[in-house]
């Protein structure tokens, strides 16, 4: 069994020194004339270019890329001798490196339970000493290894992952004398050798009772439903999702986010760190990254879900997916205008009629949405509960709202507008932000908890994760605006293999490699390839993206304004 092998050594990558053609992103004419130009000087002009070796030190297979030149001959115009190299020949061979080493990394991430490959441990990198929990198989972190895998043709890990994780499921979950529902997944599991003589090997899982903070993973169980439908989708397989123990596992999940209770809200209460942001954040409510995948989650629920299945329960699910809907739309959605409205409104408002429902009093709106809100563009707010709308904008939760159709197509391109508005703010120097902008000082002390390892700009408190980069490309792609995409792949290759893959970057513009980073990372080398292949076979999006069914969205109503505002 191989848990975690030795991680490759440094990637050197050097910079390459052939010019670059202009980004394609958001081109107007002028760009475009201008690229035209540069393209015909650079085929005018008299050079050598030299790109050094690139060694993958003990990769396999060990690639070097060889010396390029590129040299005009004389009388031959502007026809290329037969060693001439296009700069975009060479930056084709520069991505082709950058995959071969990620796919690499991938491969010695593998766990192997019992001889069969189960899952991807979370990094492989053991420069930082003790491994904490990143030897383990995280739910949540091998969703981008999935999709890799499944894409590749390499079908039989993700179907093992899926089988295990469900027979977890079942097991019983104590967290001191507590005991949890039975609908929880786990947030990762680990390969324990129970006898080494006799190599017999169990599964041992974490539902939250050893996590850092002892919170159970609200998204584990809302993951694995999205997995098992891309599973599905993909390989063109239904007998797993129609087996006994993956139709009782999504009707436990379900069941579990389903229950009644005290909320006059259809959105998934949660405490704070129950999901990708697992520490202390102040995303404990309603936050926007939990309430969008349980929409995506319920809508590929409704597609496996076997015909002789309880109609009451498929009918709860699919009412229960209009009113999250509806309530999304009403409360969570911010453009210019709602932020206008929300400035303006009355409070203490007692009556059905009211606008201001939350009783959100205008003064608490932060001064930094004002600068940050463009004309054009908009978001899915952070969270909304009594007296409180968190304002921050949450990357995860935006783009799985346009994957899973949550976001109206209008809304769809007003939350990619907004990234291109803000661009340095969100993207910066690597992408992407996982949320913006980053609590500091008082604010900082008091939400987390002075949280050292949530210091400004860095880790879950506005730091830049590269692992976000594929449901960048799979909303751009959606969406028919791959420039976004490219421009954002460009910035990422330029560091992410040379700088071995990390975990996160700090800073505002996410410009260093974040100061408690692991290097090899498995899901930010995952996500690189499924960016990849995003972008070079489009149609691989069917993998993830739901289309809207016209069945699943309620429309908020008009609101006026008059009602509540002077």
């Amino acid at each position: 069994m191989v848990l975690c092998a030795e991680p490759p050594s440094k990637l050197k990558i050097p910079e390459s020194k052939i010019t670059e053609l202009a980004d394609d992103a958001n081109h107007d004419s002028p760009k475009l004339e201008r690229r035209t130009r540069m393209h015909h000087i650079e085929r005018h002009r008299s050079c050598v270019v030299t790109l050094s070796d690139m060694e993958l030190n003990d990769l396999q297979p060990r690639r070097l890329l060889q010396t390029l030149e590129v040299s005009k001959s004389p009388g031959a115009g502007s026809q290329c001798s037969l060693h001439e190299e296009t700069p975009t020949d060479a930056n084709a061979s520069h991505r082709r490196a950058i995959a071969d080493a990620a796919w690499e990394a991938l491969k010695r991430s593998i766990v192997y339970f019992r001889g069969q490959p189960i899952g991807t441990v979370a990094a492989i990198d053991k420069s930082q000493g003790a491994a904490l929990n990143y030897d383990q198989v995280f739910m949540r972190d091998f969703i981008p290894s999935a999709l890799a895998f499944l894409m590749k043709g390499e079908h039989l890990i993700v179907k093992n992952f899926l089988v295990e994780t469900a027979h977890l499921q079942s097991r019983e979950k104590m967290v001191d004398l507590f005991k949890l529902g039975q609908g929880v997944m786990p947030a990762s599991f680990k390969v324990h050798h129970c006898n080494p003589n006799l190599k017999t090997e169990s599964l041992l899982a974490d539902f939250g009772e050893t996590a850092i903070g002892r919170v159970a993973p609200v998204d584990s169980g809302l993951w694995w439903i999205i997995l098992l439908r891309a599973y599905t989708r993909w390989t063109g397989d239904n007998s797993l999702a129609e087996s006994p123990n993956c139709q009782r596992a999504m009707h436990l999940i379900l069941r579990l986010c389903l229950s009644e209770g005290c909320d006059t809200s259809p959105a998934l209460l949660c405490a704070d760190g129950c999901s990708m942001i697992d520490r202390r954040m102040g995303i404990y409510g309603y936050p926007i990254e939990i309430q969008a995948l349980f929409f995506m989650a319920m809508r590929c629920a409704l597609s496996m879900l076997k015909q002789d299945s309880d109609a009451d329960f498929v009918n709860h699910i699919t009412k229960r997916i209009q009113a999250l809907s509806y309530h999304l739309h009403s409360y969570y959605w911010l453009d210019f205008q709602r932020l206008n409205d929300i400035y303006r409104y009355k409070t203490e408002e007692y009556s059905q009629t009211a606008l201001n429902k939350f009783n959100v009093i205008p003064e608490s709106i932060p001064d930094w949405i004002f600068d940050f809100m463009p004309s054009r563009g908009g978001y899915f707010i952070g969270n909304v509960s009594p007296a409180r709308m968190d304002f921050r904008w949450f990357c995860l939760g935006n783009f799985i709202a346009i994957l899973s159709s949550l976001a109206t197509g209008e809304q769809a391109e007003a939350i990619l507008d907004l990234v291109e508005e803000r661009w340095e703010e969100l993207i910066g120097e690597m992408p992407l932000k996982i949320c913006y902008p980053a609590m500091e000082n008082q604010e900082w002390q008091i939400v987390t908890g002075c949280d050292p390892k949530n210091t400004r700009w860095s880790y879950h408190n506005g730091g830049s994760w590269p692992v976000l980069l594929w449901l960048l490309v799979a909303v751009s792609v959606k969406l028919g605006r791959p420039h976004l995409a490219r421009r954002a792949m460009e910035l990422m290759e330029r560091r992410l293999a040379k700088d071995e893959f990390p975990e996160y970057y700090d800073g505002k513009a996410g410009r260093y490699v974040g100061k408690q980073a692991r290097k090899y990372q498995t899901w930010s080398v995952a996500g690189y390839l499924v960016a990849k292949m995003l972008l070079d076979d489009p149609s691989h999006l069917r993998i993830i993206a739901l289309e809207d069914d016209g069945h699943s969205r309620s429309r908020a109503p008009c609101l006026k304004r008059s009602n509540s505002c002077p």
